[in-house]
């Protein structure tokens, strides 16, 4: 079996996409109603580079974004919800072969795979992972983090399906498609 490496391009998008998630998430976070919850413009963005680099750069991107975030912001990192965003750009990730961005196309077809796996992504990321892991790590009340993990998945679901869905027909559209007469420059 043959080891795969990072690409140097690969390792530039992990820093570069961790730091924008640091300022996105400084910036741009929105309070609900919900304790500790928020809604996150900067899962759009994590979603768009786990689309284009794939499922080791969507967690890396993540998993270190939401690290240093945390410790910025509150000077102690919540891991469970750490783990949890790295789960999601790993599945939004593994899907981005189907979605074949890099030949610019992003129809109907790419939307609805993206939003659905983006959908499932969240599910498994806010309701499975960060409640089961608040609830081990932290002894946080069950009622309270499944609550809390209902509302990031509704927030992060909705977020990603407009924001996202509008990052990547953008990112699609400055691809030259496949079959195209014009040339790469």
């Amino acid at each position: 079996m043959k080891k795969q490496d990072l690409s140097v391009k690969n390792v530039v998008a992990m820093g570069i996409g961790s730091a924008i998630y640091v300022v996105l998430t400084r910036f741009t976070s929105i309070p609900t109603p919900i304790p500790n919850t928020n809604i996150e413009l900067v899962f759009p963005f994590l979603a768009l580079f786990a689309a284009i680099y794939g499922a080791k750069v969507g967690f890396a991107v993540g998993f270190i974004g939401h690290t240093l975030s945390d410790f910025i912001m509150y000077g102690q990192t919540w891991w469970s919800w750490v783990l949890a965003t790295g789960v999601l750009g790993l599945i939004i990730g593994l899907a981005s072969k189907k979605l074949d961005l890099k030949n610019g196309i992003f129809g109907i077809k790419q939307i609805l795979l993206f939003n659905i796996v983006q959908i499932f992504a969240n599910i498994i990321a806010w309701i499975v992972v960060a409640p089961i892991g608040d609830i081990i790590i932290y002894s946080e009340p069950a009622n309270k983090v499944f609550v809390q993990g209902i509302s990031a998945t509704l927030s992060n679901g909705i977020t990603i399906l407009v924001v996202g869905t509008l990052l990547l027909k953008a990112y699609a559209s400055t691809k030259i498609k496949k079959g195209s007469l014009r040339k790469e420059d």
